[in-house]
């Protein structure tokens, strides 16, 4: 069966057709502000290049838009925060800690109500109920459609947090709910960052997702559609629009698993060029390496399932100083055909570099013939120390490392770099990232505390309750396999408690086409 993968980046989307573990044909195509015409341009470009059929098993979709919507400030919704934490964590009260324009953007009220639980998971005060009541008729009165819940120590019991999600549907049936448990870790503050995050976001992502997937449509492709997530994995498109979050770094993600999948290796620091960012990244088992630290987002502390990635402004539409050689941040994105000079533009750009260097072949070199050899020569050597500095900070080993080098600007990546023994280039590496979302798989994921059971024990009801999850979210339960089993006991908890992180994975189910899926929809992330 035939898979389609798409990336959309800041500057351009990707396609490709796979079948199986060949690659039939890759494309890109400009992004366009309206995100369906990219994509149809893409899948246009895609059926010319080969006969796409009508066994197309699954669309599987990769975008930034999300975290970009962040990052940028636009299509955020006022969200009403319900804390179930009085009276110990009212000095603080929530968006306390976020930066003051984006607070102004998504403060909807907040209310903060007695219950929630102890560290050690005991009741540390009876849910009030009445007050959360209260709380949902100010909502209502506010017009506020975007509601997250948060409850203090909620990771360890959801208890309260479900009470009230039942509550804000009686009250308020047409909210979307967020419950912070099903996102974040310990920590109130950045798991209640999330669940606000992710509350702000879900009307864009339905409507994004929902573009998607006529874009797909008009195509004349039928097929199931699913979006990849910050782990490399993918969901159902409604799993996706309940869980924006998830989706924040999914095109770097791609692009580690493409080169991985095109490499055939699993263990790698991996650069990915594209026309506006350059992300690094640490390949572990075929996977990224997961962030255990906090997240900053927009500005915003979180701690949720994000991979360790860091992304620094060098790609093909940076803008180039040519007094200092300084690489960006700026970009051109995908105006880079309309402003770069080999495209007849009057902005300079890393692109008229590579060309002028002979790295790379686009446009016209006769256009950056005047480009003196001191400003090509002192660029290349920034990017170069740039690259050195970033992998060197990527690495979490003594010695040499393998660099793979993908994306549409990979050319800017040098053969010889300080601390790399080798850097590896691949086929249809340009379209990394499109090619790791066609190949992802469905997960099933848990990060629980466990009391009163042994070691074993715990693992085994932890990697159960994960293939539940994987299964329910269309995972197909006879490839499921495990790829990740972290135990940590907790000394401060009675009961021999431990903390478990299992992740299994597995291929998507055979689904029938046409159908829109909406397995799997998590139950305490009402739409």
């Amino acid at each position: 069966m035939k898979r389609i993968g798409i990336d959309v980046g800041g500057t351009n989307t990707d396609a490709v057709l796979i079948s199986g573990y060949d690659v039939l044909a890759s494309v890109k195509a400009p992004t366009s502000e309206n995100v369906t015409g990219g994509i149809l341009a893409a899948l246009s470009a895609l059926r010319r290049e080969v006969d796409v059929g009508d066994d197309v098993e699954a669309v599987l979709i990769g975008t930034t838009h999300f975290i970009n919507a962040v990052v940028q400030r636009r299509s955020l919704a006022k969200v009403g925060a319900i804390r179930i934490a009085a009276p110990a964590t009212t000095e603080l009260p929530p968006l306390c800690d976020w930066p003051t324009d984006l607070g102004r953007i998504i403060d909807g009220g907040s209310w903060i109500v007695e219950g929630g639980f102890d560290y050690d998971g005991r009741r540390f005060m009876p849910l009030d109920r009445a007050a959360i009541r209260k709380a949902c008729r100010d909502i209502r009165n506010n017009g506020l459609a975007h509601v997250a819940i948060t409850g203090m120590f909620s990771p360890l019991n959801a208890e309260d947090e479900q009470i009230a999600a039942g509550i804000v549907l009686e009250e308020c049936p047409h909210a979307s709910i967020t419950c912070s448990h099903e996102l974040g870790g310990i920590g109130l503050l950045e798991r209640e960052n999330a669940a606000i995050l992710n509350a702000c976001l879900v009307h864009f992502a339905q409507e994004t997702i929902e573009a998607f997937g006529r874009a797909v449509a008009s195509a004349g492709i039928d097929a199931p559609l699913f979006i990849t997530q910050n782990d490399g994995t993918a969901v159902t498109a409604d799993q996706a629009a309940a869980r924006p979050v998830y989706s924040f770094v999914s095109g770097p993600t791609n692009s580690m698993r493409g080169a991985a999948f095109l490499s055939g290796l699993d263990d790698a620091i991996v650069i990915d060029v594209g026309g506006t960012t350059s992300d690094f990244g640490n390949l572990i088992s075929g996977f990224p390496r997961t962030a255990n630290d906090v997240v900053h987002v927009g500005g915003v502390r979180t701690l949720f399932r994000m991979p360790d990635l860091v992304s620094i402004g060098l790609g093909g539409g940076s803008v180039i100083n040519p007094d200092t050689c300084a690489i960006g941040p700026t970009s051109v994105g995908f105006r880079l055909v309309e402003k770069a000079l080999v495209f007849g533009g009057n902005t300079l750009t890393a692109s008229d570099i590579a060309v002028a260097a002979r790295l790379a072949n686009m446009g016209e070199r006769a256009k950056v013939a005047h480009l003196p050899a001191r400003l090509v020569d002192g660029v290349l050597a920034r990017a170069r120390t740039t690259i050195e500095d970033y992998v060197d900070r990527t690495t979490t080993q003594a010695g040499d490392v393998t660099l793979l080098a993908v994306g549409g600007g990979s050319f800017f990546v040098p053969e010889k770099l300080a601390g790399v023994s080798r850097v590896v280039r691949v086929e249809h590496g340009d379209c990394a990232n499109a090619i790791g979302a066609a190949i992802a798989q469905i997960a099933g994921e848990v990060d629980q505390v466990f009391q009163g059971l042994t070691r074993p024990e715990a693992i085994a009801q932890a990697r159960e309750l994960a293939e539940q999850r994987a299964i329910t979210a269309g995972a197909d339960a006879k490839t499921l396999s495990l790829v990740e089993a972290e135990d940590i006991p907790i000394a401060y908890l009675p009961g021999n408690a431990l903390r478990v992180k299992v992740k299994v994975v597995g291929e998507i189910a055979n689904l029938q086409r046409g159908v829109r899926t909406d397995a799997g929809q998590v139950p305490s992330v009402y739409a």
